[in-house]
């Protein structure tokens, strides 16, 4: 699933291409992706046009000009295509983003006045685009997800109320809870722990200020590294123009079990927290009982 850097690149993306297009129709082959009724359709999409795409949390938001937008989710193997004079694609590395659409993926087809057009495509269909009062968002929608992380306004002050939420729980099965943080993955998670020399299990309440200084600044400078390279290259992942990310080429531990730590030089390991694989250095990230 991607993270918020992914996330954030597919909306960079997506804003330059899709504003001020007018939604002409709309196509759909199962409720469970496109979670419209054709009345809302009807009276909503079509006709709509796009002022601009947000991102919140691991959602996509297109806004459009009549106060409603569009929720996406791009879960596991969601894809956002594009089709006009330029060709663009985001999501799961299938064919499906260079090759002939609509095809078996395809679960919803936006036609815009221009004729030029934007597939979600889904092969495992655990996506889903809902429409979406705009002002209604932060009740209905944002209400799950903590703060944005990278945030200006989300200070180290914030961070450490936020954490203190489940004091008795490891840091990074509370990083990954997205009602305390939101965006933070498990490549992420790692990558920002390492930084910060905490070992994953460590419990919240036995991280000490300058232990949580360093991972709030830690957490900032990895997302805003990836953002920069265009996201990961997680295996269901590319950018916004068809292109692998480029973060992992510079991850210091995420899947590099087995090779040196960049720091001390020991041998990176892989763990098992939160049910998630997680990679550390045992020498920089001591488990602090």
């Amino acid at each position: 699933m991607p993270e918020l850097p992914e996330v954030e690149t597919v909306k960079n993306g997506l804003n330059v291409l899709l504003k001020g297009r007018v939604i002409d129709s709309i196509k759909y082959d199962t409720p469970k992706s496109f979670l419209c009724s054709t009345e809302e359709v009807e009276q909503y999409l079509v006709g709509a046009g796009v002022i601009g795409v947000k991102r919140r949390a691991k959602l996509l938001l297109i806004n459009l000009d009549n106060g409603y937008s569009l929720v996406i989710h791009l879960k596991m193997t969601g894809q956002l295509v594009y089709r006009g004079t330029t060709n663009f694609g985001a999501g799961h590395p299938s064919r499906s983003l260079v090759g002939q659409l609509p095809d078996k993926s395809t679960r919803v087809i936006f036609t815009f006045r221009d004729h030029s057009r934007l597939f979600f495509n889904d092969q495992r269909k655990f996506g889903w685009i809902k429409l979406e009062r705009t002002s209604s968002l932060a009740e209905r929608v944002y209400k799950k997800f903590g703060p944005e992380p990278l945030a200006r306004d989300f200070t180290l002050a914030d961070f450490k109320k936020r954490l203190l939420l489940r004091p008795h729980s490891g840091i990074k099965a509370v990083l990954l809870d997205q009602s305390i943080v939101s965006g933070i993955g498990n490549i992420y998670s790692d990558e920002s722990l390492w930084v910060a020399k905490i070992h994953p299990l460590t419990k919240v309440d036995r991280l000490n200020d300058l232990k949580l200084s360093r991972l709030y600044k830690g957490i900032r400078v990895v997302l805003n590294e990836a953002i920069d390279q265009g996201g990961s290259t997680d295996r269901n992942y590319v950018d916004a123009l068809g292109r692998k990310g480029g973060y992992l080429n510079f991850a210091r531990v995420f899947r590099r079990e087995g090779q040196s730590c960049p720091r001390c030089g020991s041998k990176i390991i892989k763990l098992k927290v939160a049910s998630r694989g997680t990679h550390i250095c045992a020498r920089c990230q001591k488990l602090v009982a």
